[in-house]
């Protein structure tokens, strides 16, 4: 006779409150149906790979849904197509373990295999306590039990997150900044014997070169800054400002950042389920990370294709064609500040081109995990990066800017398209965000939180232009005189400099020590063949705002 299947992932608490053993947590192979297969087990899932082979993986179990009918834009299938598979009837969303959340999909019944062990879902700890306090209560008594309130909302922690952040980095000073006489800093001391977090690492900051963030949600520890054990980042910096922060060597950090995905504030985020596959952007067709808020009605298209130019969405070839038979923009629509060999930026208000605006923050949506706004535009200057062809002026990637940051933020949310990504845009991106706070006159940090790409990329462009400052320099430089130069804030760069171990106390004083492992990596990152922005050509005056003009949604 054939194992008893469980009905439920934990039997409803029944076999606990009747004397029972409890229920089942792994269910072995062959007990349990494809029916059994609810949301929050763990099943083996046949994952395809490039070498048309198939591995199997682990993955958890999302979310279900029938399956979709055809859209009456979507090709028919090939005339040789093999008849469906009832099992696919039913999809499921799943996550695959220890791998990075972008990799989630939906995959049909047929993928499952039910020949393996599952996992059920784990009991919630409210639950586990309601179980001891019945346990624990008198027979026959009736015992009031105060209901357990719902968890914190993901909102307030990341109120907290940017607080602590913009407290560390507006108010810490540390001892770098007074320890030394006169607040100077010897910035050349190399020693062999010395070890960096980074000398094992041969990617060599190619990282940088994949930027993403979001409006209003950047994080920044050296940018995916301290994980927690949960998975989440934390950059908001140490409590005790005069303590230094933890540093992961850069192997560590980088292995965290695979298997974590972009920064998220509660469980729900991490569980959302993306509504789209593919954009098809120009002559690109992109894969989708994450979830994007477009209309309903476009969800399970196999392919949303976008103009590359002014941003609206069609869901069929035919009707983009038609609409780029009529469509007369070629570039972003706003002022072209800079200009050099191919590359131009355009700045753009929120408030005068809102539908562009949002256009654009629904692709963005696409691939940042953490980026919740879309609508609310008005605050925000948006600077656009293009490449210029034949055909027109088209977007690479963008940065956001409030146009009142009290913080002083010169950066809201950064991201370079995927296609266009492993290429240098993104540092050029954020190069371009520190020559304008130059501009300004103020020293400019991102928001936080920073996404993981986020992270990675300024930690690159810190580590780049601080290592070239003191190499250049013959005389003793000061924190203060770094940040100056380079628009680079204070806590930026003792981030930096703690998380690469170049902090020393050396005779009563703090240093900064380069070791033979920052400066090989340096010499090697100055090797590359990259762009970079020329300051004569950029053409801009910061923007100056009425107080009418600032009073958005009144």
């Amino acid at each position: 006779m054939a194992p008893s299947t469980p009905s439920t992932p934990h039997g409803s608490g029944r076999a606990g409150s009747e004397g029972g053993s409890p229920a089942p947590t792994v269910a072995a192979p062959g007990s349990y149906a494809l029916d059994d297969v609810i949301p929050g087990v763990k099943i083996f899932v046949r994952k395809p790979l490039p070498n048309g082979q198939d591995e199997q993986r682990k993955a958890e179990i999302l979310s279900t849904r029938p399956k979709p009918k055809p859209s009456a834009f979507a090709p028919p299938p090939p005339p040789d197509a093999p008849p469906p598979d009832p099992r696919d009837d039913t999809e499921y969303y799943v996550h695959y373990v220890e791998f990075n959340k972008r990799l989630d999909e939906w995959v049909g019944g047929s993928r499952l295999i039910i020949e393996k062990e599952m996992e059920w879902p784990k009991p919630k700890e409210e639950d586990k306590k309601k179980k001891e306090k019945v346990g624990k209560a008198t027979p026959g008594a009736s015992t009031p039990t105060r209901m357990t309130g719902s968890p914190r909302p993901s909102g307030s922690l990341l109120k907290k997150a940017a607080t602590k952040a913009a407290s560390a980095v507006g108010k810490a000073q540390h001892p770098l900044s007074k320890g030394t006489p006169q607040g100077k800093v010897p910035q050349k001391r190399r020693g062999k014997d010395a070890t960096s977090s980074i000398a094992d690492d041969d990617e060599d900051g190619e990282e940088d070169d994949e930027v993403v963030d979001g409006d209003g949600d950047i994080s920044m520890a050296g940018s995916d800054g301290d994980l927690d054990g949960d998975g989440e980042i934390d950059l908001s910096g140490p409590q005790n400002p005069q303590a230094a922060p933890k540093v992961f060597s850069k192997k560590q950090e980088i292995e965290k950042l695979r298997t974590s995905g972009s920064m998220t504030q509660s469980h729900s985020e991490v569980s959302r389920v993306k509504n789209l596959d593919k954009l098809q952007i120009g002559k690109h067709e992109v894969e989708t990370w994450y979830f994007s808020p477009y209309p309903v009605e476009y969800a399970h298209l196999p392919v949303l294709y976008i103009c590359e130019f002014c941003l609206l969405y069609y869901p069929s070839f035919t009707q983009l064609k038609r609409h780029r038979s009529k469509c007369t923009l070629l570039h972003p629509p706003g002022n072209e500040i800079y200009r050099y060999d191919d590359i131009s930026f355009f700045e753009i208000d929120g408030r005068r081109q809102r539908t562009w605006c949002r256009n654009l923050c629904l692709i963005s949506k696409c691939f940042l995990d953490h980026k919740t706004l879309y609508y609310d535009v008005d605050p925000f200057m948006y600077y656009c990066m293009t490449i210029k062809d034949e055909y027109g002026c088209h977007l690479i990637g963008y940065f956001s800017k409030e146009k009142e940051s009290p913080e002083g933020y010169n950066v809201a949310c950064i991201l370079t398209l995927p296609q266009h990504q492993r290429k240098g845009y993104g540092r050029l991106l954020i190069e371009f965000s520190y020559e304008l706070s130059k501009v300004e006159g103020k020293l400019g940090s991102p928001e936080k939180p920073l996404s993981d790409l986020g992270l990675l990329g300024y930690r690159a462009y810190w580590q780049e232009k601080i290592v070239e400052l003191l190499l250049n320099s013959d005389d003793e430089i000061s924190l203060e005189e770094i940040a100056q130069k380079t628009s680079i804030t204070h806590g930026d760069i003792m981030h930096t400099c703690q998380a690469l171990q170049m902090i020393k106390y050396y005779k009563g004083g703090h240093i900064i020590h380069l070791t033979d492992a920052v400066l090989e990596q340096h010499r090697k990152t100055m090797s590359k063949n990259r762009r970079s922005i020329n300051p004569a050509a950029l053409k801009w005056k910061p923007p100056v705002f009425s107080r009418a003009q600032l009073a958005f949604g009144f």
